[in-house]
């Protein structure tokens, strides 16, 4: 979802659609839903405005991101797409797209389409065997992505697989290695990028002008606002992350775990949390919490929140070794009572996390940047 502002939700080249034309598009969606008198959801509609969009700004390519799943989505009616990717796949929406990773990844493996290139990434067994029967049933050229090396020096290396160029091949193609920096933390970006260089990879073989500078240029301008970004809060330091399942929770607890000085086995974090209702809260406090960490829950104002003295009991349960376990009004007096962090060390980590939504509450209050620097 967006963070601040719904116009976030539709970009070209990084800027969001201006609000006049969002309203001028939505104003064209609603006529059309009085004139056939649809039912259309909220998601229905801005996924709408923004195929609107990219058609009358007549983009070149278009990257659409899917909501809950693939099959039944919004997004899926483009009959023939470049490509299809599938980045990774886990246990989040499964009330709608089932109760198991394989049922969850035949609904993700809903966008592929016949004869469509797709690119995925490493997926739990369950997940890729049911993804491997929809591309055999489709006939999907497929390129099961691994994730690039992160070097040393930071920086990164991709291999391209081996394929033969198509007629369509451009001079650009990439050789291997191809080495790369990207300003993004965590262990995921090595599959994310990988799979953007893969899917570019393809392009380049198919006509597509885009040289081995552009996407290198690119990688290393890119940002994702949310994902394990730092921020000063009236001059604490705070890691503000959009973890809200399983999966990520496991990421973001491996990534706090790389900032323990070297054979520090003991280094509490401070975690300020809200969470929906719908989440697999026990799990996502199992995956997160350790023995004398601190923990304050907070809720998250409009949206259906899981309530905060609910969440601290389970908390409790599923970690009582925690140093402490707190319920707060709002998420700013959670964070008003934390001490200075100078530096991202393991002696007093701040971690905002539970829910995009309860980033987004943080990031529009206080958009000053007097008030908290390092907005996206």
């Amino acid at each position: 979802p967006h963070l601040i502002d719904w116009t976030e939700r539709i970009c070209i080249g990084e800027q969001p659609i201006s609000v006049q034309a969002l309203w001028d598009i939505l104003q064209q969606i609603q006529a059309t839903i009085e004139q056939h008198s649809l039912h259309a959801t909220q998601f229905e509609v801005i996924t709408a405005a923004a195929w609107m969009y990219f058609a009358q700004q007549q983009v070149d390519i278009a990257v659409i991101e899917v909501g809950l799943g693939g099959r039944l989505d919004a997004t899926n009616v483009c009959d023939r797409p470049l490509a299809c990717v599938i980045t990774s796949i886990s246990r989040d929406h499964w009330q709608r797209l089932g109760d198991t990773l394989g049922a969850i990844a035949t609904e993700k493996a809903g966008i592929l389409k016949s004869n469509c290139p797709a690119f995925i990434g490493p997926l739990p067994p369950d997940a890729e065997a049911s993804v491997k029967i929809r591309t055999e049933q489709l006939d999907c050229p497929t390129t099961w992505v691994q994730p690039a090396l992160r070097l040393p020096d930071g920086t990164f290396q991709y291999n391209p697989p081996t394929k033969a160029p198509s007629l369509h091949s451009t001079v650009h193609t990439l050789k291997p290695p191809f080495f790369y920096t990207i300003p993004l933390a965590g262990a995921p970006q090595q599959i994310n990028s990988a799979l953007a260089i893969a899917t570019i990879h393809h392009l380049q073989h198919h006509g597509w002008d885009i040289t081995t500078e552009d996407i290198r240029y690119g990688l290393a301008h890119v940002k994702w606002p949310g994902r394990l970004q730092w921020v000063h809060f009236n001059g604490h330091r705070v890691l503000m992350d959009g973890a809200h399942n399983e999966a990520s929770a496991i990421a973001l607890r491996h990534y706090v775990d790389t900032l323990a000085p070297s054979g520090d086995t003991a280094h509490p974090i401070h975690w300020i949390m809200g969470m929906l209702s719908d989440k697999e809260h026990e799990a996502i406090f199992k995956a997160l919490l350790r023995s004398g960490d601190r923990l304050s829950l907070v809720p998250i104002p409009g949206h259906p929140f899981h309530p905060p003295e609910e969440l601290a009991h389970l908390a409790q349960k599923c970690c009582p070794t925690v140093q402490s376990c707190t319920v707060h009004d709002n998420v700013f007096s959670a964070l008003d009572l934390e001490g200075g962090v100078k530096t991202p060390d393991a002696s007093g980590t701040i971690v905002l996390c539970g829910s995009l939504y309860l980033l987004g509450h943080v990031f529009g209050t206080l958009q000053s940047p007097k008030n908290l620097e390092g907005l996206p």
